[in-house]
Formats: C-alpha cells, sequence, structure tokens
C-alpha cells in the first residue's frame, strides 16, 4: 500500500502579505485573508515566498505575519513557510523561528546570493538544513527563474532527502517535472504541488498532486473546480476552466507582460474588502488599464470572487 502524505492535496494559495499604509502587517487584513481562503476550500497557505514578499519584508515582519496566520488558521489550514537564505546555519535559523511561530512546513527555494554554488555546494547546504529541520521540509524549485539555478543532478539528492514532504514545483520545465514524478515514485508520501498557475491542467494530468499558487486567493475557487473536473476525467471541462482562469490572471496582473503582478493582485483584494492597501515592496505600478481591467474582473467573475 502506498503511503499516505501528512500534508492534503487540493489548491493551496502563496498568499500575499497586507500591509498598513505605515509598513505594518495588517492583523485585521490577515483574519480576513485567512477567512476568505477557508470560504474557497483552500487546504494550505505557503506565507513569505515570492508573493508573499518575504525576501523584502524585515524579520519582524515576517515573524508577526506567521504568528498572526497561525493564530487565525491553525488547525484549519496547513502552514507553510519560506525559510530561504544564503547558508545553511541562515536557513536554520529560520526554520526554528517558524517553528516558534507556528508554522507545520519550513519552505526551501534557491537562495537569494550565493558564491561558489556548484551542484555539490548546493547540495549539502540543501542537505544540511534539511537534516537539522525540527519541521517537515519543503523544496520550492524555481527552475531557471532566479540569480542561483539548482542543477538537476542536485534537485534529485535533494528529494530523496527523506524529510522533503513537499515539493512546489514553478519551473514550468518538464525535465524538472519529471525528476519530482520520479522522487515521488520512490517516496509515494511526497506531496507534489504545482505553482505554474497558467498551466494547471498540465501538471495535474501529469500525476500532480494538487496546486500551489501565487493567485489562490482569487483564482482558487476556479482551481478547485479544475482539479475536480480532472478527477472526474473531464479534461476538455478543466481546459475550458483553465482558459477562465488563465483570461482573469492576466487582467488582474496586467496583461500578458505582467506589468502589475503585485499591485493588481493586492489592488483587486482591496476592492474585494480583504486587504486595506495595495502597498508593495517591488513597487510594481498600477496602470488605469490595469484598474478598468481588475473592475471587469469583479464584475464578471463574482461568481468565484465572492463566496
Amino acid at each position: 500500500m502506498a503511503k499516505q502524505s501528512q500534508f492534503s492535496g487540493g489548491v493551496w494559495s502563496a498568499t500575499p502579505t497586507p500591509f498598513t499604509p505605515e509598513w505594518e502587517i495588517d492583523v485585521d487584513a490577515v483574519r480576513r485573508l485567512v477567512d476568505h481562503h477557508l470560504r474557497l476550500g483552500v487546504k494550505g497557505l505557503f506565507l513569505c515566498g515570492t508573493c508573499g514578499e518575504g525576501p523584502w519584508m524585515p524579520e519582524r515582519n515576517r515573524r508577526k505575519m506567521v504568528e498572526t496566520v497561525a493564530g487565525f488558521a491553525k488547525s484549519k489550514l496547513h502552514i507553510a513557510v519560506q525559510v530561504t537564505d544564503n547558508s545553511a546555519a541562515r536557513i536554520i535559523d529560520n526554520m526554528q523561528a517558524a517553528r516558534q511561530d507556528g508554522a507545520d512546513v519550513a519552505v526551501i527555494a534557491p537562495p537569494f546570493f550565493l558564491l561558489n554554488a556548484t551542484a555539490h555546494t548546493l547540495t549539502a547546504m540543501y542537505r544540511e538544513a534539511i537534516r537539522a529541520c525540527p519541521l517537515p521540509v519543503g523544496i520550492y524549485d524555481r527552475g531557471k527563474f532566479g540569480s542561483v539555478v539548482v542543477p538537476d543532478d542536485a534537485l534529485a539528492k535533494i528529494y530523496a532527502e527523506k524529510n522533503v514532504k513537499l515539493i512546489k514545483d514553478s519551473s514550468t520545465d518538464p525535465g524538472r517535472r519529471e525528476i519530482a514524478l520520479a522522487a515521488r515514485k520512490k517516496r509515494p508520501e511526497l506531496l507534489l504541488l504545482t505553482g505554474a498557475e497558467f498551466q494547471c491542467v498540465e501538471y495535474l494530468r501529469a500525476g500532480y498532486d494538487g496546486l500551489l499558487l501565487g493567485g489562490g486567493i482569487f483564482n482558487g475557487c476556479l482551481a478547485g473546480q479544475i482539479m475536480t473536473a480532472m478527477a472526474a476525467g473531464k479534461i476538455r471541462q478543466a481546459e475550458r476552466l483553465q482558459r477562465r482562469m488563465n483570461r482573469m490572471m492576466f487582467d488582474v496582473y496586467g496583461g500578458k507582460d505582467i506589468k502589475c503582478w503585485l499591485s493588481g493582485l493586492k489592488k483587486l483584494l482591496v476592492e474585494m474588502g480583504i486587504f486595506s492597501t495595495w502597498r508593495n515592496y517591488l513597487n510594481y505600478p498600477l496602470t488605469k488599464g490595469c484598474e478598468r481591467a481588475i473592475g471587469r474582473v469583479l464584475e464578471r467573475e463574482k461568481d468565484v470572487l465572492f463566496l
């Protein structure tokens, strides 16, 4: 009998972080954020990742975000926290903090800045952190979308570590997808989630267990419908839902060049009454065209936005 993952598949959300005008964590917005995800049927939240602006926030804000979410969502949602840093020692410190703050999973993405980043040194860094982690570990594979790329052979060794329980694959690389599937074949308890939100159907057809989406806070209902259609073998229906979801995301994110990514996402949440500001550390702009597109989304997609 295949081993079961200790975490649920389905739809997870790599949630954005709500800020006050003074750049503090907006506690009231966090409560609304958690409640909204529960209405959507989301299984888990991934905090302080790329969409969550973890690499750019002060440590006190990162920890406040995790503590606040855990206070509202503990036992209701799985809580994963990005702990990425530039050495195993710093990652381990972040893992200890994540456990203290209420996380269920510590997620390692490629480091932000690393010298001598060979396959050997990267594998050694990941292994040291994974083996010292007081929590189950997730691996966030960004493929070539980052300053440090984990080579394929190193990735396979990392996925083989027993304390690695979850993979978020945002690489959009079929070769790296096969590495993840091969690892899961050897370790059936390994949970495979894709972050490729424009390609959900493709990854589910390949055998992934679920979706971990940066737009999960607004596209989670449609993503759940895609998963339901796929489970029923209704591929064409799933593809239609994917096209609808893609249109919605392009409208929110500022078109196919994604020029209003975080600003558009947060502005939508302001208009939905979940966030109070659309402030973002990366200073994405909010164009008039994006605002108009968000207005169209609010009208056109209200059946899947407001549950």
